[in-house]
């Protein structure tokens, strides 16, 4: 049952009065009163015993006779108040005084409200209720203060505000001045503010801001900023206007919070989008969105645009033979003397051209990335195409210095094509298909040059069809031809197999299979080319194993659709039934992420195919996405380590933990692990020592002609006379030693 007097309100069901009286009749009846109506009353009949009570049990709420000896209600209140944790509590002040004098003082010595003594406890009771709910609401703004503060404190953010036409009316929350490097107690006036941005950015923003007031819209900017500490900051603003009772704007209020964090952010993710991540030129994307521009520019203007197609020669020379690691090296220090050849601008972006002038398109001058190893160069105003050639001619001479990568001197240059707009195309595209078609006439007439795009350069286009036509031609003419690279066992010091490459020897010039293997992959002259190659290999299998007893297998990279037709196994059993080799002198070779393209339709072949002892080879091992999952029921014999992981061997610890994952999953599942471009010394030492005894590279040997590797392992491998085989040697007895 609810005792009387007692509101249906958010209070405790008991709150907890400290009563303070000398008197005690005045005591007993007050705490009596109290009691019945719901109060938990503790009593103190003097001020020091009142404070000695604070410390064991805090009340909620204190009553305090103003009149007793020694120490008064007002000094005990003053004590009270100096003491911490009690700044905050209620005191109601019980005075038999009406007089002013007497109020002011309690107010001064800190009681929250004051009560004249009388008989009225409905009336205390109440004034009680009263000073605990106030009290109650101010702890939780207080609270709410704070964890807007911390909240605020948090995200880096602060409050402002200035009133308009008063003088030293603008002021930041303590909140803010943190924002700007400043403690609580500092003073931040809108000139100190103002001092530390950076003189450009002042002018913009005062500008900025002369037109909001006037305008009486909303503030919203970035604005960047120097700290006293040194430190370069971002921060954001956000202001409204706020109107008097008559409709005028009497200032603004606003926020403003520390977004460099997420700046750097957005710029990252920024130069991630638009800019190339080796080079750091413009990429393929950014380069398209300028020349868009500048071609807009122009169309507008009535001048010309320039578009210079960059490719370096013989680039994949210098990348296969001295790695890709090197490649890369070559690569970023282009990029540097490219940029040096016109006036480069990164900073340009979508947003910002328009807010740079009549000539903001001269802005987007640069040079990018398109992609491997081609460049363009885009001059978004020229006269004519003397100014582009000039820039082409920067260009070559930019490269005729030689470039140190890998530790080696390397010289590497470039064919240049240049196209016009809008004589040359009206698009982007058109100005980059006519530019190609140039630099490949610059290629087909000897390369370091430049050429201007004119029509008669078109016949790039039939020179291609001419190719196509001489490729068709080159199996009946015996043009094509297999080099052999070997396998080698590195402990044993021998020749465990061969991997066939197609080439194509046509007249004086052999052709590399990068040249032609995609327009026969184009045209699907691959499926005779691949058809050709299982019997030569073959043949050539029969030859060896009468020189000089091989046994082991040729390995065939064959395309995923050959995998396809129903009639492989038996074509390959027409292959070693026509010179008498047992089926598994034949090995097939298939790359991973063709494998995985077309599992569902090579899957059947891939089982057929092993029924009658040939094996399979997965090439490029560890470049794919989904193999692992299929590793256990496709009949594989054997998974080539990809390059890519093999040429950081012994310099980053992450490729020995790549190559010695597929190692220990090979062994798991019965598989033999052969690792490919094995280029140095340092790389079979580690793959031996990680148990990788099975390899093939340029540091054994590249692929020769049949004849040129039989001498090579009479004059090679039987004599034991390489570096490779005096390094292996001295591995396997140091084994030996350890065990």
């Amino acid at each position: 049952m609810q005792p009387a007097g007692q509101d249906l309100d958010d209070l405790p069901p008991q709150p907890r009065v400290l009563l303070v009286d000398d008197d005690e009749v005045n005591l007993l009846l007050t705490a009596a009163a109290l009691r019945e109506r719901g109060f938990e009353v503790t009593e103190a009949a003097s001020g020091s015993d009142a404070l000695a009570q604070l410390s064991v049990r805090p009340p909620d709420v204190v009553v305090l006779d103003a009149l007793m000896p020694e120490l008064d209600g007002f000094e005990t209140c003053s004590l009270l108040r100096a003491t911490p944790g009690f700044e905050s509590l209620p005191v109601l002040m019980l005075t038999g005084l009406d007089d002013e004098a007497s109020i002011n003082r309690a107010y001064q010595a800190g009681a929250t409200d004051f009560f004249v003594k009388s008989p009225q406890w409905s009336l205390l009771v109440g004034r009680l209720r009263y000073l605990l709910r106030s009290s109650r609401t101010r702890l939780e703004l207080e609270r709410s203060k704070a964890k807007l503060a911390r909240a605020q404190d948090l995200a880096r953010m602060g409050s402002f505000e200035w009133r308009r036409g008063v003088p030293g009316s603008f002021s930041i929350s303590a909140e803010g001045l943190r924002v700007f490097g400043r403690g609580p107690q500092d003073r931040l006036d809108y000139i100190s503010v103002m001092r530390m941005v950076p003189g450009d950015d002042r002018h913009v923003f005062m500008r900025l801001l002369r037109d909001v007031i006037a305008h009486t819209s909303v503030l919203i900017t970035d604005l960047p900023l120097t700290l006293p500490d040194g430190r370069q900051r971002v921060v954001h603003i956000e202001a409204e206007p706020e109107f008097n009772e008559h409709g005028s704007v009497s200032g603004y209020t606003g926020i403003l919070q520390d977004v460099t964090d997420r700046r750097q952010a957005e710029d990252r993710i920024r130069q991630l989008a638009h800019f190339d991540a080796l080079t750091g030129l413009p990429n393929r994307r950014q380069l398209i969105w300028r020349v868009e521009r500048a071609i807009e520019s122009a169309r507008r203007g009535g001048h010309e645009v320039g578009l210079l197609l960059i490719d370096l020669d013989r680039f994949k020379v210098i990348n296969d033979t001295l790695g890709h690691a090197a490649g890369d090296e070559l690569l970023i220090e282009v990029g540097r003397r490219l940029r040096s050849c016109v006036r480069h601008s990164d900073q340009i972006m979508e947003g910002v051209l328009e807010g740079l002038g009549n000539r903001s398109h001269r802005g987007l001058e640069a040079v990018g990335r398109l992609g491997g190893d081609e460049f363009v160069a885009l001059l978004p105003e020229v006269t004519d195409e003397r100014d582009a050639e000039r820039v082409a001619d920067r260009v070559l001479d930019s490269l005729r210095e030689p470039i140190f990568v890998g530790g080696q001197e390397c010289f590497v240059t470039a064919s240049v094509g240049i196209a016009i707009y809008p004589r040359d195309g009206q698009s982007m595209a058109d100005l980059l298909r006519n530019s190609d078609v140039a630099m490949y006439a610059v290629k087909s007439q000897g390369r370091n040059a430049s050429a201007v795009y004119s029509p008669q350069l078109a016949g790039h286009g039939k020179q291609k069809l001419e190719l196509e036509s001489a490729l068709h031609k080159a199996l009946e003419r015996n043009e094509i031809v297999l080099h052999y690279q070997p396998k080698i066992d590195v402990r044993a010091a021998r020749m465990v197999g061969a991997e066939a490459l197609m080439r194509w020897q046509r007249g004086n010039v052999l052709v590399p299979p990068a040249d032609f293997i995609p327009l026969a992959e184009e045209t699907g002259l691959i499926v005779p080319l691949s058809e050709w190659a299982l019997k030569e290999a073959a043949r050539q299998a029969k030859l060896w194993s009468l020189q000089f007893g091989f046994s082991d297998s040729i390995a065939v990279n064959l395309p995923s659709r050959l995998f396809e037709r129903t009639d492989l196994v038996e074509h390959i059993h027409q292959c070693v039934s026509a010179y008498g080799v047992p089926h598994r002198s034949i090995q097939l070779e298939i790359t991973e992420n063709n494998l995985m393209k077309d599992l569902q339709n090579v899957i059947p072949s891939l089982h057929r195919l092993n029924e009658v002892g040939v094996e399979i080879s997965i090439d490029d091992f560890g470049t794919g996405y989904s193999s692992l999952a299929y590793l256990t029921t496709l009949p594989i014999s054997e998974v080539k380590v990809d390059r890519t992981f093999v040429r950081d061997l012994g310099i980053t610890p992450q490729s020995s933990a790549v190559v010695t994952a597929i190692i220990a999953l090979a062994r798991a599942l019965g598989l033999r692990v052969i690792a490919e471009g094995v280029e140095t010394l340092r790389q079979m030492e580690v793959l031996h020592r990680l148990g990788c005894s099975l390899m093939q590279g340029f540091l054994f040997s590249k692929p020769l002609p049949a004849d040129e590797l039989e001498r090579w392992i009479a004059q090679t491998v039987l004599p034991r006379k390489a570096p490779w085989i005096t390094q292996a040697d001295g591995s396997t007895d140091l084994a030996r030693g350890h065990r």
